[in-house]
């Protein structure tokens, strides 16, 4: 059964269509993106019966409102938000039944960033290199939703999920990441690692997609020497000149020029997807070798 389309009635302060994310290109500079906070995506799907890597549309604060041809199933994840359907309160977290020509209205965030928003059948923009999802970086994907287009919608292959209770946890109100030291972490001084380890840093407001941007204490450099252009990874912790860390999201460079101290796990990201502006974050440093001793023992 075709999906139909759905409408953008109101595009909200950033909103783009994502995926599970664009893998195996990096060789060609291309970014992994996706969904940045992947358990509420992955969650949105489950409850309205669509696959994970069906694509779900991530807003930004301000939510989104959207309007459906034919009837559908929705459902709301992520940040916590009010949601309506022509006006009347509805589930969040939860499978909600949107009657065709019915408005979706996903309001703004009462804590977290990043709401989901799954609708079944998902939403079927042609794929490039793999993937639907919108990468900020390169431009690669659907441009960001504005008010008045119209998307298509897949064919729906599966049946909504009815949850008596849905776990999850809210974005906290502190952030702390976990991070394994290098590759470069002997280009700072000893000093530089205890700051990492012990300093508060703030979530800066030039925070995006790319890259989570700190504020607070400067990282000093213990060596000053130009570095040739690297691979890099989702989850890295790159120190550009300036000396504040800059960990690096799903639409991150594939290759970086300045030295990363560590790489936070990827299971511990999407909390960061959530870090609004202003959040206090604190790094756990550790060593691999101490890492892999506590796996042996």
């Amino acid at each position: 059964m075709s999906g139909g389309k759905v409408e953008v009635v109101r595009a909200g302060a950033l909103t783009t269509i994502q995926d599970l994310g664009r893998f195996g290109h990096a060789s060609l500079g291309v970014p992994r993106s996706g969904a940045l906070d992947q358990p509420a995506h992955r969650l949105a799907n489950r409850l309205v019966g669509n696959p994970a890597d069906a694509a779900t549309l991530e807003t930004t604060l301000t939510g989104v409102a959207v309007r459906t041809t034919q009837a559908a199933i929705v459902a709301v994840t992520g940040a916590p938000a009010p949601v309506r359907v022509n006006g009347r309160p509805a589930a969040w977290a939860g499978a909600v039944h949107l009657p065709a020509g019915a408005v979706l209205e996903v309001g703004t965030v009462t804590s977290g960033l990043r709401s989901y928003v799954a609708i079944s059948g998902g939403v079927a923009v042609p794929p490039v290199l793999g993937s639907r999802s919108t990468d900020l970086l390169s431009g690669l994907g659907p441009a960001p939703l504005r008010g008045g287009e119209t998307l298509p919608l897949g064919e729906i292959v599966g049946s909504p999920l009815h949850a008596d209770t849905v776990v999850w946890q809210g974005p906290p109100q502190e952030l702390v990441l976990p991070v394994l030291l290098g590759a470069r972490d002997d280009w700072f001084t000893t000093t530089a690692v205890n700051t990492l380890a012990t300093a508060r840093f703030r979530v800066s407001p030039s925070s995006n997609r790319i890259a989570l941007r700190m504020d607070g204490p400067t990282l000093e450099r213990a060596v000053h020497l130009e570095m040739p252009s690297e691979g890099m990874v989702v989850g890295a912790v790159q120190v550009p000149p300036d000396g504040k860390p800059v960990l690096f999201l799903a639409d991150c460079p594939t290759t970086g020029g300045y030295p990363v101290i560590g790489v936070v796990p990827e299971n511990r990201l999407p909390a960061a997807a959530q870090a609004v502006p202003g959040l206090q974050v604190r790094f756990v440093p550790a060593r691999r070798r101490d890492v892999l001793q506590r796996a042996v023992n």
